[in-house]
């Protein structure tokens, strides 16, 4: 397992929680937005950050009784390998497990909610079904993307959904609104998705949480020359989500 950093204290990524943040490298996905690129793109050999497997264990057993949680991030951090090993070894020192998924792995998925690993999940809700092309290859390379590849990570997508909403741990959808990638239009397309896998999908989720995009640092260079949503572009869209969901977020 390919560890890429941790954030040894954080109040906002584990809502309600005290928590550390681990990050995995490595994900099948190539958001063109995506501000973690050094963890999606990565060179094994010359990664300056890596830490292994004993040294985060060792720093999160300092810390047990200050940290309420862990949440385990990346990149996609599904398609590690020895994942569940990982978390059985961090569930014994008793802290709480936060999982943030693209939801493209749903075995792994229901592995982890067969084994009750997992106390929050936390889903990226990435665009409108047909749009998904842009961040499977991200944008240079929509064309090499077939229509029966996509459905292939359509069903994939919709299982996870499926299980995640009916497994009774707590969950929430995320979506980055980046422009080109999401917007109005598509919000609709996402709440009509999300309640035709499941009627309750949005209505049972502890939020939804719409994050603003932020042109620094993005995996397509060009995402950096697009101007992120207004703040009243992003309050439509929540008043779009809002008669369906709990809570809605929006964070900046």
């Amino acid at each position: 397992m390919f560890i890429g950093g941790l954030q040894k204290f954080t109040l906002i990524d584990y809502p309600g929680k005290i928590a550390a943040v681990v990050f995995l490298a490595g994900c099948n996905f190539r958001c063109p937005f995506c501000h973690n690129a050094e963890l999606v793109i990565y060179d094994k050999n010359n990664y300056q950050n890596k830490l292994s497997e004993k040294e985060v264990l060792k720093f999160l057993s300092s810390r047990k009784g200050d940290l309420d949680g862990i949440c385990i991030t990346g990149g996609e951090p599904t398609l590690q390998p020895g994942l569940t090993k990982f978390i059985k070894k961090i569930r014994k020192m008793g802290f709480l497990i936060k999982i943030d998924t693209n939801g493209s792995y749903p075995l792994v998925i229901k592995n982890l909610l067969e084994n009750k690993l997992v106390d929050y999940w936390a889903m990226d809700i990435k665009t409108a079904p047909e749009k998904y092309k842009m961040v499977i290859g991200g944008k240079k390379n929509i064309e090499n993307i077939g229509n029966e590849n996509l459905r292939s990570l359509q069903k994939k997508l919709e299982k996870s959904i499926e299980l995640i909403v009916l497994s009774k741990v707590e969950y929430e959808w995320r979506t980055t609104v980046a422009p080109t990638v999401v917007d109005k239009n598509d919000i609709i397309k996402m709440i009509e998705w999300l309640k035709k896998i499941h009627p309750d999908a949005l209505k049972n989720a502890s939020r939804y949480t719409l994050q603003q995009f932020r042109p620094d640092k993005t995996l397509d260079p060009a995402f950096q020359k697009i101007k992120p949503y207004s703040d009243d572009e992003l309050k439509k869209m929540a008043d779009l989500l809002k008669p369906h969901c709990k809570k809605v977020v929006i964070l900046g």
